[in-house]
């Protein structure tokens, strides 16, 4: 009896199509959440003009970036929220980031103060004290 011989004339490869879509996948993900973070940064508001303050050089700092309406509606990461929700949503970012968490307050000039003062209450109850609000720096300065 004779025994086959099975030449196989199949070449062995990597194959690198899984690999492929991961890194679509990757480049989708951080294309949408810069999206997101632009977005929330570029809404369009009026705010407050200072002479005094610093420009933003640290980029490094995780930040929350809360924004305040006209009509006094309060938006984060682009979609709205209730004063009720900002201490919850704080204290887990703050669990998740660590104590050196920022919260960026973007107020429009025609927001009443009694729209701001939740935020900061919230960010004491969440044990935040890096609170930082954006303004326009006055002509001339």
């Amino acid at each position: 009896m004779q025994i086959p011989q099975h030449k196989s004339n199949r070449k062995y490869g990597f194959n690198i199509t899984p690999m492929i879509d991961v890194v679509f996948l990757l480049i989708i993900f951080f294309l949408v959440s810069s999206h997101l973070a632009r977005q929330e940064s570029q809404m369009e508001l009026t705010l407050p003009q200072a002479s005094s303050g610093q420009d933003d050089i640290d980029l490094e700092t995780p930040r929350l970036t809360v924004n305040v309406k006209s009509d006094g509606s309060l938006w984060l990461a682009g979609r709205p929220i209730s004063q009720q929700q900002l201490k919850a949503r704080f204290t887990e970012a703050r669990d998740k980031e660590g104590e050196n968490i920022e919260v960026r307050i973007r107020g429009s000039r025609e927001a009443p103060y009694s729209t701001v003062e939740p935020i900061m209450l919230a960010c004491t109850a969440a044990k935040i004290w890096k609170v930082t609000y954006a303004v326009y720096r006055e002509e001339g300065q």
